[in-house]
């Protein structure tokens, strides 16, 4: 018996650049290709495990470690964890990195702060912006641009489809899909 090799697709990326969007349609993928995987959305979260957190910087960290941790446990069973959170500071995403270890892959969701506003249906931009909304990222709170992301994807460049190919692309050369059959593995890319 093969060990079990998982991996944990870390989505940073500001509020409206499409993370929880990508991360859906990657994980649908890589069902259709029979690759067990899973999404941990920071929304989501944030109505359950991560409840009774607020937005302070002391929450968002421990918001941070708690999927952190969540994602180590799914990636050791061998799961494709796709985890769609803001992690909006460099200590964070160095962080999870050091909780979930070997197969963290860091994924900057790089759309520009105007793009991210335009695409904002739930209206928390406008009401950062107001002064509403304390210390929101990208307005009032910082977020921290990614220096070395294992990718890129500029959701304002590429299509949905583009955007999660070369996300199968990058897993493949990785080598983070090779239990897949080889139909599968063409279904996936």
């Amino acid at each position: 018996m093969s060990p079990i090799h998982g991996v944990v697709v870390w989505m940073t990326g500001l509020s409206g650049a499409g993370k929880s969007t990508l991360a859906i349609a990657l994980h649908e993928r890589l069902a259709a290709a029979g690759q067990r995987s899973i999404v941990l959305d920071g929304d989501v979260l944030r109505r359950g495990l991560n409840a009774d957190l607020g937005y302070t910087r002391a929450d968002r960290a421990e918001n941070l470690r708690r999927v952190a941790h969540v994602a180590a446990l799914l990636k050791q069973e061998g799961f494709v964890v796709i985890a769609a959170v803001i992690s909006p500071e460099h200590q964070h995403r160095r962080m999870a990195r050091e909780i979930v270890g070997d197969g963290f892959i860091e994924v900057f969701i790089n759309a520009p702060l105007h793009v991210c506003e335009a695409r904002d249906v739930k209206g928390l931009y406008a009401r950062a912006r107001r002064g509403e909304i304390p210390d929101f990222t990208g307005i009032s709170g910082p977020f921290d641009v990614p220096l070395t992301p294992d990718i890129a994807i500029k959701t304002d460049h590429v299509s949905l489809d583009e955007a999660v190919a070369n996300l199968l692309a990058h897993l493949a050369a990785a080598g983070h899909l090779h239990d897949l059959p080889t139909e599968a593995a063409n279904l996936a890319l």
